[in-house]
C-alpha cells in the first residue's frame, strides 16, 4: 500500500471513527470502508470487534516509514473523545500497536497531550467536585494511563530504558486526576500490563527501577479507597500486582514495606465478619460468591508474606512481618483475631516447611510476639485458640533450628504431641511451654514476653486477664529471670497496675512480685525506690507484696536502713540532685511503710536501727541545710502535697513510736512539746536526750537501742557519735520506772550490757575529737562515780598508779558511799523547807529537789518520796502560776521514784491529784496547762487506767466541749466507785477565786449528779453528809431557781429506787438540799456554756 493509500485509509477510519464511536464491525461491513480494507486481508477475532478501528488504525501506522505521516495521525487519533470507554481503551490499543515501531513519537505525542489538553482539564476541575464542562476531555487522563500500559505491553524490549520514565507518567496521571472508578480501573489495568511486559522481559531481573515505590503509593491509595465490602477482585489484584513490583531490583526498603503490610493487612483484617460480609454486598451480580473472593483476596496476602520472606531469609523479617499484625492480635474483635492468627500460622508454617533462614538473628521484638500470641490461648474461638497455640509451637521450632539443637528440637516435638492429647491440663501445659520458652528466648526476647503479658492485665476480659496473671506467675516461680530484668519487669508492672480492675489478679500480680523479691531482693528495693515519689500511694502494693513472708520483709526493711546511711557529703552534692538522693527516698519509703499493716511486726522488730537511724538522717538533713518546711506542718490540717525531707524526717521518728505501741514515750514527748525541740539544730540535742530519758523511763526497746548506739559510737562519722553518746548517756543516768527490775541505774545494768563495757564506751566517747560527744561522755562518767555499785566496773579506769587495786577500790566504794549519803541527807533537809510557814524560793527548792531526784534514782529516793508529793499536792493551788507548774511536774516525777516497794501508796496520792490536776487542765497559764497534762496522763498510766491511749489523744489534739467530756467519762469511768471520793474533792474548787476553775468545778459536779446520780446514792457515806449539810447557803444561792423534779435539765435522770428512800427519808432536807443544788448546778453550767 502506498503511502497515499495509507493516508486516506487514515483519514477514513479516523472519520467513521469520530462520526460512530460505538461501531463495530459488523456495521461496517457493507460500507465503503470496507474496499479500503481489503488489500490488508484482515481476519478480526470477537475480543477486537469492539475496537477493530484503532487496531487498523495502529497496524497501519505501525507499517508507515514515514514520521511525519505517524506524528499527524497520532495527533489526530489523541484529539478523538475520551468519554466511553471503547473510545479510550481503542486509542490506547492503537498507541501501543504503533509504539512498537515508532516509540520516540509516540511518547512525544503523549507528552503533548499531557502539557495541552491534560493539565488543561486538570486545572479547570482541581476538586472534581465541579463537573468538567467539556466531557470529551474529562478522561483523557485515563486514556493516557491505558496508553502507557499497552506501549509498555507492545514495546517489548525497548521498554527497559523508558520504563522508569513511563511509571513517573503514570503516578503522575494517576495523583492529578478526580478519583473514579474509571480512574481507578484505569490505572490498575495500565499497571497490569506493565508489569505483564516486565515478566516477559529476562533483562528485567538486572535492571534497577527508581520509581516502584511512587507506584506502589498509588495501588494503596486505590487499596485504601476500597469500600467495606467484598464486590469485585480488586483487593486480590492489586496485591498481586504489588507482589510482583517487590520482586523487581532494587528491593523494597523498610519503610515502602511497613506500608505496603499496614495498608494490605487493614483492607483485609477490618473487613466484617464473613456473616455481614455476604449482607453488604451491593446487588450488582447475583452470582457473586463473596467466600470465593474473600479466600482470593487472603491468598494474595499470603503470597505478599510469603514474598517478603523469601526476599530475607531471617528471623527479624519474620519479626518484622509478625510486627505489622500486632494491632489486630490486640484487637477486641474475634473475627479480627481470627484472621489474623490464622495468616501467622500459615506464614509461619511455609517458613518452616519451604524456607531455610540463612541468617541467625535474635530479634528481642520476638518475646512481645509471643506473648500476644499467648494471650489469644483462651480466646473464645476454639480455630482461634488452636491457631495461637500451634504458631508458638512453630516460632520455638524455628528458634531451635538456628540453634541446632536437636534434644531440644525432640523435646519440643513431644510436647507438641502431648499438648493435642492434653488440651484441659492448662496448668501443666503452662509449665511445659514456659520451660521450653526460658530455654529458647534470650535475655531480652524473654522481658519482652514478661512486658507483654503485664500489658494483658489490663484487658477488659477477665479470661485472658486471668491467663496473663497465670503465666507471669509460672514464668516467675521457674527461677528463669536474671538480675538484669528486675528493672524492665517492675517498671512494666508499675505502669500497669492502675489498669488492673480485677482484685484477683492484682492479688495474683502481688504473688509474683514477692517471689521476685525473693529472688531479687536487692535489687528489687532499689527499683521500687526509683519508681516515683514514696509518697505516691500506687507504689504502695508493690511494698506490701515484699512483706509476704517475714524474713522476706526482714531483708527489706534492713535493705533500706542501709540505704538511709548513704549519705555523702554536702559538698558532693548539687542542689538539683538533692531530691533523688537514695537517702532520702528510703526515708520516705520507711516513713511509709510505719503505717503499712503488714510491716508493723517488721518494724517492731527494726526498732532500733530504724530509730537510730531517723536521728542519724534528721542531722544530716541539718547539715544539708534542707529545713524547709519542718517548722510549718500543721498536724490538724490534710494536704496532698508531699512533705519536705525533714518534716517526713521527724514525722516518722514521731511515727515510730506510735505505730509500735509506744505510745508513751510519744506522748511524753508531745506533752512537754519536745518534738519541737528537733525543729532546730541548736535545740536536737536536747531532743535526743528528752526522747532517750523517756524511752528509759518507760522501757521502750533499750536493749537493742543501746546495742544500735554501741555500734553507730564506732562510726567515723560524727553524727553518728553524737547521736550514739547522747543516748548511752542519757540511759547510764535515767531509770526505767515501769519496771524496777530493771532500772539501768540498778544492779541489773549487766542484763543489758556490762558495767565495764558501758565504761569502756563512755571512756572512748572521751577521745573522740568532737568537743561535744567529750563533754557529754564525761557528764555520763561522772554519774556512774554517784553510785558506789556502778562504780565498780570504772576500777581499771580510775585506779591510780602505783596503788593496789583492792585498797584503791575500797577508799573509792567509800567514797562514793558518803556521797550518796550526803545527797540523801540534803534531800531531807530540803524537804523539810516545805513545812516552814513562808518558805523562800519554792521554785529554787523545786529545781534543786528534781536534780537530786534524777541522779539519785530510784534506789536512793524511798520513803522519802511519800513525804515530797505529799508535800507538792497543796502547791497545786498557789497563786504564783510558776510555782503551781513546778509543783505540777515534780509531782509527775515523784509519782514513779519511790520504786515497788512504795508504789501502792505512790498511786493513792496520784488518785487524789487527778481531780485538781484536771481542773488545772483549764489553769489559766499556759505553761501549767503543758505541764499539767503530762502529769495527768503520768498518772492515768500509773493508775493503770483502761483508755490510757484515747486520753492522750485528747489531751494533745482535743478541743472544745467534746474534749471535756470525753476526758471526763475517761477519768470517771477508769475509777469505777470512786464518783463520791470525786465529788467531795470538786466541792472545795467552788470556793476557788480562780473563775475558770470555780466554772470547770460546777460542771464537773453537774455532770457527776446527772450521769453517775443512783451511784451517789449508793456509796455517798455519813461522813460526806455531814460535809454536804455544812454547804455555805451562797453555793446554793448563787445559782438561779430551777423547774421542780422531773423537769428541766434532771429530767432525763432516773429517780433512786424505792430502797433508798428508807436512807435519804432519813435526811429530807439534806436530800431537798443536794436535789436543789444539784439541779441548780446543772442549769447554771449549761447557761453559761
Amino acid at each position: 500500500m502506498s503511502v497515499l493509500q495509507k493516508n486516506v485509509l487514515l483519514d477514513a477510519v479516523h472519520h467513521y471513527i469520530k462520526e460512530h464511536s460505538q461501531l463495530i464491525w459488523k456495521e461496517v461491513a457493507s460500507t465503503g470502508i470496507q474496499e479500503l480494507l481489503a488489500p490488508l486481508n484482515l481476519e478480526l477475532k470477537q475480543p477486537l470487534e469492539k475496537t477493530f478501528l484503532f487496531h487498523i488504525y495502529g497496524l497501519i501506522l505501525r507499517e508507515s516509514a514515514d514520521e511525519e505521516l505517524v506524528r499527524r495521525h497520532l495527533a489526530d487519533l489523541l484529539e478523538l473523545s475520551h468519554q466511553s470507554a471503547n473510545q479510550r481503551e481503542g486509542i490506547a490499543a492503537a498507541i501501543g500497536i504503533v509504539s512498537s515501531s515508532h516509540l520516540p513519537a509516540v511518547w512525544a505525542a503523549l507528552e503533548h497531550l499531557g502539557r495541552t489538553r491534560f493539565l488543561r482539564t486538570a486545572f479547570m476541575s482541581p476538586d472534581c467536585q465541579q463537573p468538567d464542562p467539556d466531557r470529551h476531555w474529562r478522561w483523557v487522563g485515563c486514556t493516557s494511563l491505558l496508553c502507557y500500559g499497552q506501549m509498555a505491553l507492545h514495546a517489548r524490549e525497548q521498554i527497559l530504558p523508558w520504563v522508569d520514565n513511563v511509571i513517573s507518567r503514570m503516578v503522575y496521571y494517576f495523583s492529578c486526576s478526580c478519583y473514579d472508578n474509571i480512574l481507578k480501573s484505569s490505572f490498575l489495568s495500565a499497571v497490569i500490563m506493565l508489569m505483564k511486559a516486565l515478566k516477559q522481559e529476562n533483562s528485567t531481573r538486572s535492571y534497577k527501577f527508581s520509581q516502584i515505590p511512587e507506584l506502589i503509593q498509588c495501588l494503596l491509595c486505590v487499596l485504601q479507597k476500597e469500600p467495606n465490602f467484598l464486590a469485585t477482585l480488586f483487593r486480590q489484584k492489586i496485591i498481586l500486582v504489588i507482589v510482583g513490583l517487590s520482586n523487581l531490583r532494587p528491593s523494597l526498603k523498610p519503610m515502602v514495606k511497613s506500608r505496603i503490610l499496614q495498608t494490605c493487612l487493614q483492607s483485609l483484617f477490618m473487613l466484617p465478619p464473613m456473616e455481614k460480609l455476604k449482607s453488604c454486598v451491593p446487588p450488582l451480580d447475583p452470582a457473586l460468591d463473596v467466600m470465593v473472593l474473600y479466600k482470593k483476596s487472603m491468598q494474595a496476602l499470603d503470597l505478599l508474606l510469603q514474598n517478603f520472606i523469601s526476599e530475607n531469609k531471617s528471623m527479624d523479617e519474620i519479626c518484622f512481618l509478625l510486627q505489622h499484625m500486632e494491632p489486630w492480635l490486640q484487637s477486641d474483635k474475634s473475627h479480627e483475631h481470627k484472621r489474623v492468627v490464622q495468616t501467622i500460622f500459615l506464614l509461619l508454617k511455609y517458613v518452616v516447611d519451604y524456607v531455610t533462614l540463612t541468617e541467625e538473628a535474635t530479634p528481642s521484638l520476638l518475646g512481645h510476639q509471643i506473648g500476644l500470641l499467648a494471650l489469644l490461648w483462651r480466646d473464645k474461638d476454639p480455630v482461634t485458640r488452636s491457631h495461637s497455640h500451634q504458631c508458638i509451637y512453630l516460632l520455638l521450632q524455628l528458634l531451635i533450628q538456628q540453634k541446632g539443637s536437636t534434644e531440644q528440637f525432640m523435646h519440643l516435638d513431644k510436647m507438641k504431641n502431648f499438648e493435642a492429647k492434653a488440651r484441659r491440663e492448662s496448668e501443666r501445659k503452662f509449665y511445659n511451654v514456659v520451660k521450653a520458652l526460658n530455654r529458647s528466648l534470650t535475655v531480652a526476647q524473654h522481658t519482652q514476653l514478661i512486658l507483654t503479658l503485664l500489658e494483658g492485665l489490663g484487658s477488659r476480659s477477665r479470661l485472658q486477664c486471668n491467663l496473663a496473671s497465670q503465666l507471669l506467675l509460672v514464668i516467675f516461680e521457674d527461677h528463669s529471670i536474671r538480675a538484669e530484668q528486675v528493672a524492665e519487669i517492675l517498671q512494666g508492672l508499675f505502669q500497669e497496675l492502675p489498669s488492673i480492675v480485677f482484685k484477683s489478679i492484682l492479688q495474683t500480680m502481688m504473688r509474683v512480685v514477692t517471689v521476685l523479691g525473693t529472688q531479687y531482693t536487692e535489687e528489687t528495693v532499689e527499683v521500687i525506690l526509683s519508681l516515683c515519689h514514696p509518697s505516691d500511694r500506687q507504689v504502695l502494693p508493690l511494698w506490701k507484696a515484699l512483706a509476704g513472708n517475714t524474713r522476706l520483709a526482714h531483708k527489706v526493711l534492713t535493705l533500706l536502713y542501709v540505704k538511709l546511711t548513704l549519705r555523702p557529703p554536702k559538698e558532693r552534692i548539687r542542689l538539683s540532685q538533692q531530691a533523688e538522693l537514695i537517702s532520702l527516698l528510703a526515708l520516705g519509703t520507711i516513713y511509709e511503710l510505719l503505717y503499712t499493716r503488714e510491716y508493723k511486726a517488721t518494724v517492731r522488730w527494726a526498732f532500733a536501727g530504724i530509730l537510730v537511724g531517723l536521728l542519724t538522717q534528721l542531722h544530716y538533713l541539718f547539715e544539708l541545710d534542707a529545713v524547709e518546711g519542718i517548722s510549718d506542718y500543721q498536724e490538724d490540717i490534710l494536704e496532698m502535697k508531699p512533705l519536705s525531707p525533714c518534716r517526713t524526717c521527724l514525722e516518722a521518728l514521731k511515727g515510730l513510736f506510735w505505730t509500735t505501741n509506744y505510745w508513751e514515750v510519744f506522748a511524753y514527748l508531745k506533752l512537754l512539746r519536745g518534738w519541737e525541740l528537733f525543729e532546730h539544730l541548736e535545740t536536737y540535742t536536747e531532743g535526743v536526750t528528752l526522747l532517750a530519758r523517756a524511752m528509759a523511763h518507760y522501757d521502750c526497746e533499750v536493749k537493742a537501742v543501746l546495742g544500735q548506739a554501741v555500734i553507730s559510737l564506732k562510726s567515723s562519722e560524727e553524727r553518728d557519735n553524737i547521736v550514739a553518746i547522747l543516748i548511752i548517756t542519757e540511759f547510764a543516768l535515767a531509770a526505767d520506772c515501769a519496771n524496777p527490775n530493771q532500772f539501768l541505774n540498778s544492779q541489773e545494768l549487766t542484763q543489758y550490757i556490762s558495767r565495764r563495757t558501758m565504761n569502756n564506751f563512755l571512756s572512748l566517747g572521751l577521745n573522740n575529737p568532737n568537743q561535744l560527744v567529750q563533754a557529754i561522755s564525761l557528764k555520763g562518767l561522772s554519774s556512774i562515780l554517784m553510785h558506789p555499785k556502778k562504780a565498780l566496773g570504772l576500777r581499771p579506769v580510775l585506779r591510780a598508779p602505783g596503788r593496789r587495786g583492792g585498797q584503791g577500790a575500797a577508799t573509792s566504794d567509800a567514797a562514793r558511799a558518803a556521797e550518796v549519803v550526803l545527797l540523801r541527807n540534803r534531800l531531807a533537809g530540803l524537804l523539810d523547807g516545805f513545812v516552814k510557814p513562808e518558805p523562800k524560793d519554792l521554785l529554787g527548792l523545786m529545781e534543786i529537789l528534781g536534780d537530786i531526784l534524777h541522779h539519785l534514782g530510784t534506789q536512793g529516793v524511798g520513803a522519802a518520796s511519800l513525804k515530797l508529793a505529799q508535800h507538792l499536792l497543796p502547791l497545786f493551788e498557789d497563786e504564783q502560776a510558776l510555782v503551781r507548774g513546778r509543783a505540777i511536774s515534780l509531782f509527775g516525777d515523784v509519782i514513779y521514784s519511790g520504786g515497788k516497794k512504795y508504789r501502792q501508796v505512790l498511786k493513792s496520792y496520784a488518785f487524789q491529784a487527778l481531780v485538781p490536776l484536771l481542773f488545772h487542765l483549764v489553769d489559766s497559764c499556759p505553761k501549767v496547762v503543758v505541764n499539767t497534762k503530762l502529769t495527768f496522763l503520768r498518772c492515768a498510766i500509773l493508775l493503770k487506767w483502761e483508755f490510757r491511749k484515747e486520753l492522750f489523744g485528747k489531751l494533745a489534739w482535743g478541743h472544745g466541749l467534746g474534749a471535756e467530756n470525753d476526758i471526763f467519762i475517761y477519768m470517771v469511768e477508769s475509777n469505777f466507785g470512786s464518783y463520791h471520793q470525786f465529788l467531795m474533792q470538786a466541792l472545795i474548787y467552788l470556793a476557788s477565786p480562780h473563775k475558770n476553775l470555780k466554772h470547770t468545778a460546777m460542771k464537773f459536779i453537774g455532770g457527776i449528779l446527772q450521769e453517775y446520780f443512783t451511784d451517789l446514792c449508793f456509796s455517798l457515806k455519813k461522813g460526806d453528809l455531814k460535809i454536804l449539810r455544812k454547804l455555805p447557803k451562797r453555793h446554793c444561792q448563787a445559782f438561779p431557781p430551777v423547774a421542780a423534779p422531773g423537769e428541766g435539765p434532771f429530767r432525763c435522770v432516773l429517780w433512786p429506787p424505792c430502797s433508798l428512800w428508807l436512807f435519804w427519808g432519813r435526811h429530807p432536807r439534806l436530800l431537798r438540799k443536794f436535789w436543789t443544788w444539784g439541779s441548780r448546778l446543772v442549769n447554771v453550767t449549761q447557761t453559761k456554756e
